[in-house]
């Protein structure tokens, strides 16, 4: 055989190694990616693998897995025992008139996934100017005596958060304890990253990166999957959780400012027995950060007063849990809603079920209204998003758009005038799979009325988009909303 012979044979050899290793990674593909995921999951995963097949795997490796490693699932287990045996305020719940039929069983549906009970005896004040929050937020540090926990997806100095930086030093030189936590890649791709990290330095507190990707440490784990809870606890008496991160609400990026946007936010400050809940949460995420299981330090509570009559629920979600906690407890009260049912999400990116429940309950007749940012800040997300739309008016929902340039960030909802449900979490599937995220469930009177009068204010600058509207929107936008939409589904 001459040496053309022995090449063409040599190139006929690797051809068809490589067809059969093809064909292999398509097969395996088929059993291995539907295992345990959702059927829209495993298909976006199966596209991508079957149509750029070494880039699809390379990116499953990367992503495909959303546990945390061993270590830290192991700790959240012994944490829930250790929720379990140190909560107070069960026996403050007030059962009385309006208590829907409904809320028991989802009360219990939180307390076996989430370990949280309800407690009550709290009281609750809204916050959704972005400066009028941050500025409640340094009064408090301000006033701490013993210590101060804060926790944020993103904490940044710049000149708006300058002076939540210099109440956080002038504690710790009060001899109060301080300790923070903020998100590794979210804080370091936030423009100033080291120089706040100085500033930490300088100050003299205890902090630590959360989820950190830093593989020359030995510290890694899927890249995407992200602590985007905030929180602050001053004392044990004063927890501050919501939607705003600890950064100018322009979040200090160029592209941001060119276009004017700005983001607007919901902090609640919460009084009462539910402060150790939220306090909880804190502790698990010191506890995986730096094996150091902080002991509950004893708080007198104030007195309850007159107002402090709401009943709340911590419900904690993320990798570190067996089932999407948050999912099944907004699924939970969208079935159980009798009249009205309303959701203000910055990034609304619903699986089946959940899409299933919201349309089920606007095509029951109750009164669903959605309330969504008219401008979006990530490209993908937002096209995704407005792919929902359509299926979303036509089951009878009202969508109102919050107008540009303002990004629309507060993450609550309210069912019927029983129940509202506050947190760091997005209604779409990186939050309900991917992102350690905390929820608080809120029964009372008062706070609902409380709810409705920020709902209002977002209707009343709002405007209602139609279907006639929609569906006269340009065929490349339709195209962009349905590829956004596959994409979103690959976790």
């Amino acid at each position: 055989m001459d040496d053309g012979g022995i090449t063409l044979s040599f190139t006929a050899i690797i051809a068809g190694a490589l067809i059969f290793i093809d064909f292999m990674v398509r097969v395996l593909s088929i059993i291995y990616v539907p295992r345990n995921r959702r059927p829209q999951t495993a298909m976006a995963w199966l596209l991508a693998i079957f149509f750029i097949p070494y880039v699809g795997i390379l990116l499953f490796l990367m992503l495909g897995s959303r546990k945390l490693p061993k270590g830290r699932r192991d700790k959240q287990i012994e944490i829930n025992k250790f929720i379990l045996e140190t909560t107070d305020g069960m026996d403050k719940v007030r059962r009385d008139q309006p208590w829907p039929p409904w809320l028991e069983p989802v009360v219990e549906l939180n307390r076996t996934l989430g370990a949280m009970p309800l407690v009550g005896g709290n009281s609750a004040s809204l916050h959704s100017e972005y400066q009028e929050s941050l500025d409640a937020m340094v009064a408090e540090v301000a006033s701490a005596q013993k210590y101060v926990h804060v926790e944020f997806y993103i904490l940044s100095l710049d000149s708006t958060t300058a002076p939540f930086f210099t109440a956080l030093e002038d504690a710790r030189k009060r001899g109060v304890k301080v300790r923070v936590l903020l998100d590794h890649i979210a804080s370091l791709r936030a423009p100033g990253y080291f120089t706040t990290i100085r500033r930490l330095k300088q100050m003299g507190v205890e902090w630590h990166v959360m989820l950190p990707v830093q593989p020359l440490k030995w510290k890694f784990q899927r890249p995407d999957l992200r602590n985007h809870r905030k929180i602050l606890i001053i004392d044990g008496t004063v927890a501050f959780t919501g939607s705003q991160n600890m950064v100018d609400p322009t979040y200090n990026k160029r592209s941001n400012r060119k276009r004017g946007l700005e983001w607007k936010d919901l902090m609640v400050r919460f009084e009462g027995p539910i402060v150790a809940g939220i306090n909880s949460l804190f502790v698990t995420d010191w506890y995986s950060e730096t094996d150091e299981l902080l002991l509950r330090e004893s708080v007198d509570l104030p007195p309850a007063e007159d107002q402090a009559t709401l009943d709340a629920q911590v419900v904690p979600s993320g990798p570190g849990f067996e089932g999407e906690n948050n999912l099944r407890l907004f699924n939970s009260l969208l079935y159980a809603a009798q009249h009205r049912v309303i959701i203000t999400s910055p990034y609304f990116v619903p699986d089946d079920s959940m899409l299933y429940a919201i349309t089920t309950a606007a095509q029951s007749g109750l009164d669903v209204q959605l309330f969504v940012s008219e401008v979006g800040d990530q490209a993908m997300v937002y096209h995704a998003q407005r792919s929902y739309y359509e299926t979303l008016l036509r089951a009878g929902v009202k969508i109102w758009l919050f107008p540009s340039p303002t990004v629309l960030h507060a993450k609550h909802f309210t069912i019927d005038d029983h129940v509202a449900v506050i947190g760091s979490s997005n209604m779409d599937m990186r939050s309900f799979s991917l992102n350690l995220e905390i929820s608080v469930m809120v029964r009372g009177t008062e706070f609902i009325k409380d709810m409705r009068e920020l709902e209002a204010q977002y209707r009343s600058v709002s405007r209602e988009l139609t279907l006639d509207e929609w569906m006269k929107r340009p065929r490349s936008s339709k195209v962009l909303d349905n590829i956004a939409r596959l994409t979103a589904a690959v976790q």
